[in-house]
């Protein structure tokens, strides 16, 4: 096994540019670590906004880095107290979030807990598009929503790389689901199983949802508080890409709801409750876009410009 390895590594913050293939020293995992030979990478919107100096870039460290959180691939060696996995098992796992992911790599160092057995029926690429999206619809409809049979849930982006599958998790927790979607995407929500879905070019959901118990926002702007109108009480409303702003809060404090704001966990037994589902044929990740480790700017401009249709991958190997 060679001592180096290719990595995306960038020396500045900045746009898509900044973003080149180099050789770097092969990390070797410490105690209770494994090396995972990286497969295929998930690119999410995080990913780009750290890149350019937001998202979490504070916890990044010094530059130069190399950015990336969703991974899958093979073990290729443990370290000292490792008994979960072997050299040649396949996983997945959303890596080290939110300090230094370094997910954009032929080789990654990880936590042993922090990942899962890869599900057989994806590949290394689906499997890459998962555990970041997944994980964050995960918490917000059952860690914090509750949701169950009976349940009634609106996701706003319900075709979105987090939105689609929000859809189906919800649905495969016995929960009546609607969404908000753009004209081209109406097919697609419907073929994942959505009970209603409103097309936000041709009307406003409020007048359509009702006595919702969850939403799921993907979108911000002034959904969440539109939201609101569509909630019965006792219901909550998670926004995703920003916490709900104080009117939000306030109004939905008068009504009787809630209005929060989630950050994504590392939690092996989340992921393995997603796992079951893919397993079980209630979830599947649609893969938009697959991309070489070398056009990773690339793959950034297809998110930052709202060109990607599903989500978008790097194949390492």
């Amino acid at each position: 096994m060679s001592e180096t390895m290719r990595a995306v590594r960038q020396h500045s913050f900045g746009g898509p540019e900044v973003l080149q293939i180099e050789e770097v020293p092969r990390p070797e995992p410490l105690w209770t670590e494994v090396l995972v030979r990286v497969h295929a990478a998930g690119v999410n919107p995080v990913d780009c906004k750290t890149r350019s100096g937001g998202g979490i870039s504070p916890t990044q460290g010094p530059l130069p880095i190399t950015i990336g959180w969703d991974v899958s691939g093979v073990v290729e060696a443990i370290g000292s107290g490792v008994t979960r996995f072997a050299p040649g098992d396949e996983v997945y796992g959303m890596v080290n979030f939110p300090r230094i992911g370094a997910g954009y790599a032929e080789y990654v160092t990880v936590d042993s807990r922090q990942l899962t057995f890869k599900p057989d029926r994806l590949t290394h690429e689906e499997a890459a598009g998962v555990p970041l999206v997944a994980l964050t619809a995960w918490q917000s409809l059952v860690s914090v929503g509750r949701t169950g049979p009976g349940t009634r849930v609106l996701v706003h982006g319900a075709a979105g790389g987090l939105g689609h599958l929000a859809v189906q998790i919800a649905r495969a927790r016995g929960a009546w689901v609607c969404g908000t979607v753009g004209t081209r995407q109406v097919d697609l929500v419907k073929s994942l199983g959505i009970d209603e879905a409103y097309d936000y070019t041709k009307v406003r959901f409020e007048d359509l949802a009702h006595d919702i118990d969850v939403v799921v926002d993907t979108v911000a702007g002034d959904n969440g508080l539109r939201s609101l109108k569509t909630m019965r009480a006792g219901g909550v409303l998670v926004s995703l890409p920003v916490p709900p702003d104080d009117e939000t809060v306030a109004e939905a404090a008068r009504l009787g709801l809630r209005a929060v704001s989630l950050t994504v966990e590392t939690d092996r037994s989340d992921l393995e409750h997603i796992t079951a589902l893919i397993e079980a044929g209630a979830l599947r990740p649609i893969i938009g876009t697959v991309l070489p480790l070398e056009r990773a700017d690339k793959a950034h401009e297809l998110i930052e410009t709202g060109q990607a249709q599903g989500k978008v991958v790097l194949k390492v190997r």
